[in-house]
């Protein structure tokens, strides 16, 4: 812990360890800026924090979920963080026109967000179409060659003698 912060703070191995990610793709993450700016000075170990972690969670969860690409990923985590910052702004203001902002501001990244969610809805969409036609055709060669749906692997006959 530093004297700026009475937050824990973690060496690599252990975040690692956290999120289920290798040390290579946690600086492969940081080098791509998808974890912010280095707190270190020149020569020693980054220390991460307990908002590092929590970044690199929900980075892994909308990879997984969305299976988004480095670049799509990049972007929804700069809006995520947009949004953040704008929560932030939220709890420490008490007028309603800092507030109506703040709301006018945060519109506009959950929007762009819900384009990248929706832009992989679709491609994923496209592909079950292209799936569903090359499952439609099987049936159809089935049909024509007048064969009957059979399992993956005939089953073995006994002998008698055994």
């Amino acid at each position: 812990m530093t004297a700026r912060t009475s937050e824990r703070e973690y060496r690599i191995g252990e975040v690692a360890e956290l999120v289920g990610l290798t040390t290579r793709t946690i600086r492969y993450y940081e080098e791509r800026g998808l974890l912010g700016e280095a707190d270190r000075s020149k020569g020693s170990h980054r220390l991460y924090t307990d908002a590092d972690i929590g970044r690199l969670t929900e980075l892994v969860r909308l990879r997984d979920l969305l299976g988004l690409t480095l670049e799509e990923l990049n972007d929804l985590a700069e809006t995520g963080q947009a949004r953040a910052a704008l929560r932030d702004q939220w709890a420490e203001s008490t007028s309603d026109g800092e507030r109506a902002a703040i709301v006018e501001a945060a519109i506009p990244l959950v929007e762009r967000q819900i384009e990248l969610v929706d832009a992989r809805r679709k491609r994923l969409d496209e592909f079950a179409v292209e799936l569903a036609g090359k499952l439609e055709t099987l049936h159809e060669r089935r049909r024509e060659l007048g064969a009957q749906p059979a399992t993956m692997a005939e089953p073995r006959r006994r002998s008698s003698a055994g």
